[in-house]
Formats: structure tokens, sequence, C-alpha cells
């Protein structure tokens, strides 16, 4: 069983100044609550006791919010990355690489989640990788978008057109140990290619989607709840959702 979470929340979040100035973005408040509180509470909620955040940005901050909380014998540490201002997030989950020794779940720092997509995620059947994707009518430039062919993941990025894609990812994967093995072996390769740190970490997935003797599936939460905090206009939105699951 999946015990294990990594919640990549190094990033400062630019898009959202002002309200990032002196803050990292997992540390604005949802209805009385942190982004990074509610993504503890649904994955302790739903079984996970072992949870690693990679921070970077004000990471003393999320030190400190982390020691205040009450987690009822669930470990949750930090994870420095220090090169977080010229690096994407795959340096972030090569920094977290060592952790891919069991199956795991990771939860991008800008996803809020129900409880009800977290135990959706940790019963799907067992497989490799699961990628989480949600449906909806159209695609715009920043969704990572997905082509998936029955419950298998072909593609996946941003640069897939509107007309490619029928899903979206919402940020949160699932690996077995045989996917966590695979997953840190394409990171480390991607890792020393010219491109490096400035790659996303769904480049990896993509990759081995394409690779006919892997398998990488979907997981389907259309019609439950969750949300993408990028922009401005995303916080009431998360304010809307996050008043609900009180």
């Amino acid at each position: 069983m999946t015990k294990r979470a990594i919640i990549l929340s190094a990033g400062q979040g630019s898009r959202l100044l002002p309200l990032t100035a002196d803050r990292p973005k997992c540390l604005i408040e949802f209805s009385g609550r942190t982004l990074l509180d509610w993504q503890l509470d649904m994955l302790i909620a739903g079984g996970i006791d072992d949870i690693t955040v990679v921070v970077g940005f004000n990471s003393d901050m999320v030190d400190a919010a982390i020691a205040r909380r009450d987690d009822r014998g669930a470990r949750v540490r930090t994870l420095f990355n220090p090169f977080y201002q010229v690096a994407d997030n795959l340096g972030s989950v090569w920094l977290a690489r060592e952790l891919m020794d069991q199956p795991f779940v990771i939860l991008n720092g800008d996803t809020l989640v129900s409880r009800e997509i977290v135990d959706r995620v940790l019963a799907a059947p067992d497989a490799p990788i699961r990628v989480t994707v949600d449906v909806k009518p159209d695609y715009d430039l920043d969704d990572m978008k997905v082509r998936r062919e029955g419950e298998r993941l072909l593609d996946i990025g941003k640069r897939l057109t509107a007309e490619e894609s029928n899903a979206e990812s919402i940020g949160f994967l699932r690996f077995n140990a045989e996917g966590a093995a695979r997953f840190r072996a394409e990171v480390e390769r991607m890792m020393h290619s010219p491109e490096g740190t400035r790659s996303w970490y769904l480049r990896a997935i993509h990759h081995i989607a394409a690779d006919p003797e892997s398998t990488v599936l979907v997981t389907s939460i259309e019609g439950l709840e969750w949300g993408e905090v990028d922009f401005p206009e995303d916080v009431p939105v998360g304010q809307k959702l996050t008043a609900g699951w009180r």
C-alpha cells in the first residue's frame, strides 16, 4: 500500500504576485488554512503517513508552518532545493530521488485535491505509473494536456494541441515499486542531459509513456473537486472550493 508522498513546493509562485512577495505559494490561505495544510490534511486522512515537502523560496516559513501542525503520528518533513530559482521542477524531483525506493505519490504544490480524489488515486488498480486526469470541454496553452487511449496514457505535455488532447493532468501521480524505479532512472538520465534542470518532471513521464515496454495509465477523477492555484483569479475559486470542504 502506498504510504509515502512527495509534495513539490519549492517555487515562489511569481504569477501570483503580490500575494507571494514574502511567502511561498503553498502558504496562501484558503478558508482559514494554507494550501499546504489542505494538502497535508487530505493526504493524511487518506492514509499517507510519510510526507516530504520539497521547499525553496522562504523555506523557513514552511518549516515553521509544519512545526505548528499536529499530524497524529504522520511524519512530515521538508527537503530544501537550493537551486529552486534557476531550475524547473525536475530538479526538485531529482533531489527527492532517494525517497523513490518504494511506492509513492507526487503532488504538485499548487494543486488542491479533495479527500475523494486522494481515495480514488490510492484505490485505483495497481500499475507502474498512474497519472490523475480530469476532462473538460476544451484545453488552453497552460494546461498540462494528455492524449490517452482508454486507460493508457500516450502523450503528456503543454505542447499538445487542444485537438490532440482528451484529458488534463492535475499534478497528482502514483507509482508502484516498478514504476518508481523506472521514473527515478529516467529522471537521472534527464538530469545528465543538456536540458537538465530546465525540464519539467512530467517530461520524464512523456518519455516513459513513449516506450512500448512501459505502461503509464490514467486515473480519471472527472466530476470530483480539485483546483489549481497559478494566477490571482484562481484564489477566489480556491476559497469557494475549500469553504465546502470545511
